[in-house]
Order: C-alpha cells, then sequence, then structure tokens
C-alpha cells in the first residue's frame, strides 16, 4: 500500500495533521512536545483511495539521550518505507536550524518532500511562511491541521500518486490487543513476534503512549497488533498524556478480537492484573493469559503449576481465559501464543442454532435450575442466540430475575457442550412482554 510519512522537528504539528488525513483521533495531541514516540500508522481514505499514513516522533538528529535517539531510529524506518514523505514545520515558530537539518537530511538521502508549513491560521502567518522557500524544496503548501485549513491542495498532490484502491488486508486479520501493567514486556513482546524493533523498549515504565498497529502474518493467517500503553491506577496517572494513554488503550479493546492479557511471572499476580482483565472481559473481546519473563523464575513443573493455581486464583471471573508462559527475552513458547489467539478467535464466533440450543438446555439444564419435586414453575421458557463476537443469547423467562449463580451454571454448561474457547458469554434475561432485559 502507498506509504505517506510525517516527519518533523518536535510539536510542528505532525500529530495533529495524522489525525486530520485519517480522520481519526488516534494520535495523542498535547502542547507538551515529545508526546509521539513510536511509528503510528493509519489508513487513510479520500476519493475512493486508501493510502497508509505514518506518524513519527519529533526528530533530533545526533541525540544522544536514551529515548530521543530511539525515536529517531523510528522515524529513519518510516522514512525509508515511505512512498511521499511530509516536512511539517511551525509557521508561528518560523524557521529554524533543526528545520534545514531536517531538509539537508532528507535530501542527502535522496528523498525530496513535500513541505507543510502548519499553524498557518491567520492571513499575517501566510507572508511570514514563505520564508520556508530557503530551504530549497520546490512544493510548499500551507495548512492549519488544527483548524482544518489548506489541506485540499495537499490532497490534490497526494492522491494522484496514489494507485487505485485494493482490498485492505486489514479487513480480514484477527485483531489482537496486547496489554497489561507498565514495564510488563508487552513491547518486547511485540518485537519479538514481528522479528523487528516495531516499538521503543525502555527500562522506564510508561515508554509506549500511543496504541500502535502493527500487521503480521504468521502460519498464512494475518493478525493486526495493538501494542497499548501501561495501564496504571487511576490515583497514579498524574500527567495528561498518561490519563490520555490509559484512554487509548482502553478504547483499543473495543476494536478487538482477542486480547493478550500480559503478567509478569516474576511478580505473581497482581491486583491490578485483575482489574485491566475485568476491562477485557467487559469489552466482550477474547481472552489469553500470557505470563511473560518466564526466564527469571524456576523451569519445573511443580513451580509453574503452583504460579498458575496462584494467578487463577486472583482470575477467578476469568477461569475460562487459557493462560501460557512465555519469555520474549529468549523467544520461549511465543509461537504457542498464536495457536491459543486462532482457537480463541475461532470460539468467539460459534454459532448454536436455537433448536438445538432449546434441545440441549431441556435435556441438559432445566432440571437442575429447580430442586427435585419442586411445585414451583420452572423460570427458562426457551432462549436463542442472537450474536457471536462475543457469544450472547437471550434467555426468555417467567421471574423477572434469575440467581448469579444459576446464570453461572449455565455459562458453564455452554461452554461445556459448545466450547466458546477463551470467550466471554453474554446473557441477556427477557421476562415476557418485555422489549428488553438486564445482560450478564
Amino acid at each position: 500500500m502507498f506509504r505517506v510519512a510525517i516527519v518533523g522537528r518536535p510539536n510542528v504539528g505532525k500529530s495533529t495533521l495524522f489525525n486530520r488525513l485519517t480522520r481519526t483521533r488516534k494520535a495523542l495531541v498535547g502542547s507538551r512536545p515529545g508526546l509521539t514516540r513510536d511509528r503510528l500508522s493509519e489508513i487513510a481514505t479520500w476519493d475512493e483511495k486508501q493510502f497508509e499514513v505514518i506518524d513519527t516522533g519529533g526528530i533530533i538528529p545526533d541525540e544522544k539521550q536514551e529515548i530521543p535517539e530511539k525515536v529517531l531510529q523510528q522515524a529513519e524506518i518510516a522514512i525509508e518505507e515511505a512512498n511521499l514523505i511530509l516536512l511539517v514545520v511551525d509557521a508561528r515558530q518560523g524557521m529554524t536550524p533543526l528545520d534545514q537539518e531536517l531538509s539537508t537530511l532528507l535530501r542527502t538521502r535522496g528523498r525530496d518532500p513535500l513541505l507543510v508549513v502548519n499553524k498557518v491560521d491567520v492571513p499575517r502567518l501566510e507572508g511570514d511562511a514563505l520564508q520556508f522557500h530557503a530551504l530549497g524544496l520546490e512544493h510548499l503548501y500551507l495548512i492549519s491541521a488544527d483548524h482544518n485549513l489548506g489541506l485540499g491542495p495537499l490532497l490534490d498532490e497526494i492522491l494522484p500518486q496514489v494507485p487505485a484502491s485494493q482490498e485492505n488486508p486489514e479487513d480480514k486479520a484477527i485483531r489482537v490487543a496486547i496489554i497489561g501493567r507498565p514495564n510488563v514486556g508487552k513491547s518486547s513482546l511485540l518485537n519479538r513476534i514481528t522479528g523487528q524493533e516495531r516499538v521503543i523498549v525502555t527500562a522506564t515504565p510508561g515508554t509506549t503512549r500511543d496504541a500502535i498497529d502493527t500487521d503480521v502474518t504468521i502460519e498464512g493467517c494475518p493478525y493486526r497488533l495493538i501494542d497499548t500503553a501501561g495501564i496504571r491506577r487511576k490515583g497514579k496517572t498524574v500527567e495528561m498524556e498518561e490519563k490520555l494513554s490509559v484512554i487509548m488503550a482502553r478504547k483499543a479493546l473495543e476494536r478487538s478480537d482477542v486480547v493478550m492479557l500480559v503478567v509478569e511471572a516474576s511478580e505473581g499476580p497482581q491486583k491490578l492484573d485483575a482489574t485491566i482483565g475485568g476491562y477485557a472481559e467487559e469489552a466482550g473481546v477474547s481472552i489469553i493469559v500470557v505470563a511473560n519473563k518466564c526466564d527469571l523464575v524456576p523451569s519445573d513443573t511443580a513451580t509453574r503449576s503452583a504460579m498458575e493455581r496462584a494467578f487463577r486464583a486472583r482470575f477467578r471471573y476469568l477461569a475460562y481465559a487459557p493462560m501460557v508462559f512465555v519469555s520474549a527475552k529468549t523467544n520461549k513458547r511465543i509461537p504457542e501464543i498464536f495457536q491459543l489467539v486462532q482457537k480463541a478467535h475461532e470460539g468467539r464466533m460459534v454459532r448454536v442454532p436455537t433448536s438445538e440450543l432449546n434441545q440441549y438446555l431441556e435435556r441438559e439444564v432445566r432440571s437442575e435450575l429447580l430442586p427435585e419435586g419442586s411445585s414451583r414453575r420452572h423460570p427458562l421458557k426457551y432462549a436463542c442466540q442472537v450474536s457471536v463476537a462475543p457469544p450472547t443469547f437471550v434467555l426468555f423467562t417467567r421471574t423477572r430475575k434469575l440467581h448469579f449463580s444459576a446464570l453461572r451454571f449455565l455459562k458453564n454448561r455452554l461452554r461445556r457442550a459448545y466450547g466458546f474457547y477463551a470467550t466471554p458469554i453474554r446473557i441477556l434475561l427477557r421476562e415476557p412482554g418485555k422489549r428488553r432485559g438486564s445482560v450478564s
């Protein structure tokens, strides 16, 4: 697919332009420089043409600090992969030595970017923006990404270079979100799976801020992996960018099919792990618990069994979620994850015909919901499955409410009969004459 990379120094509005072109709010935007660190990509659709837009962190050449240096490395990868480059500068601040350095850097690499002068939101700045002709670039476009001004001429330059749209491979990909606490190895796991430094990894918790999408194909099956920021306790998120990162991580669940809930094997189960697992369960996604850093604990069977029991005790409501012990550092059992992901995706798509479902409930379930010899009318009339992903059932009842233990019993029996591997089950109760009911 045709790729357009957005590059520039920090805080010139690259992420705002990314959101405008993709018509999303995927990139974090704020007044503080350096919010974007990894390469962030999304498909843009204009005039029935599709192209991939890549946002990059602010480039500071020759920066030797760890995170800025890794940001530069990520931007260099985007530059090499792109078919077209947009060099974004700031009309309000005027031309800076760093703008000149970036322009020279791109041209020495044989890349002739489109020069996008951003933040031209008042007529006075149109004249000031002409100073950027000194950079020696042929194409110059005056825009205000924040106010949606001037994008027409820029798109008129981009779209003729974009080939006619083809089928988007993302449409068939299984969407897998990688979630967990900060510093449990989510980004290391993604880099190990993709075989490249797709996202920045440091020992500092909270390095990842955006939700980073990466397409991979494993054994012929396409996946879209979504690396997310570490989810902290509400009381621990002080800075605005941290709060936004947690919001983006939780929103990533809404567009996922399967979740890898990454926990740290060496630390054992934490309360926050269970809270994050609850977010995934509420979102209705299939869940696989991935215990990372197993290279830091003894590898004997007794130790692993004791650890799994400890995690299961903390994750009682996720009894249906399979658990796998891996090491992103050594690649131990990493391929096994995707065997579970494939089964989980298949499990969430299972549909039970209504006649078969009611025959099963009549034969195996109804008699156990009332004590033997009870004179009361049975509370369950009939049921049907109304959707998949996650599997959702409507139970037509004679009573206002079923006890939670009865609902748990029904879910367990449905799993025993039909699998629903690694997948939450939703049950909607509906009384006679009621058009809506409660969900459990």
